[in-house]
């Protein structure tokens, strides 16, 4: 009897961990919902000269809120610039002149799509591209920067 009790108590604390494994791994996966639900959200493009590390499923984020996905990251062959396709929460609405700019959290953090609103009383609609882009700062380029400037002095 003693023996069956430590079996289930066992079995019970496996079940639990690999439960939390599951939760944790999906949180690194960055995966919030098993398919976006298209009742709910709208696509917007945006053009960028360079994307940095940003990701598939990165957050699109207005004052730290999250409010979308990156959906899908391209060339466009005419440009020879990134092309993201971001889906955004239909609750939230852009002026045809807000911007975008990608972001790091922290020094070394992970990049995400930071929209700004304008003032425009014209909201984008589903299948625009936001015009207004600010390219990711990549590390390598500040660094050599600074020190070609340091040399030069």
């Amino acid at each position: 009897m003693k023996r069956l009790a430590i079996d289930f108590w066992v079995g019970i604390f496996i079940l639990l961990g690999l439960v939390c494994t599951i939760f944790l791994s999906l949180k690194v996966a960055n995966i919030t919902n098993f398919g976006a639900d298209d009742k709910n959200t709208y696509t917007l493009y945006a053009d960028f000269g360079n994307i940095g590390s940003l990701k598939v499923n990165a957050p699109i984020k207005v004052s730290g809120f999250v409010v979308g996905r990156v959906s899908d990251i391209g060339l466009n062959p005419k440009t020879y610039q990134a092309k993201v396709t971001m889906i955004i929460n239909k609750n939230y609405h852009f002026s045809t002149d807000a911007s975008a700019d990608i972001l790091t959290t922290g020094l070394l953090g992970e990049q995400y799509i930071g929209l700004q609103n304008g003032g425009d009383i014209d909201d984008l609609a589903n299948g625009d591209t936001i015009t207004l882009t600010s390219s990711a700062m990549v590390l390598e380029q500040l660094i050599g920067k600074f020190m070609t400037n340091m040399s030069s002095k």
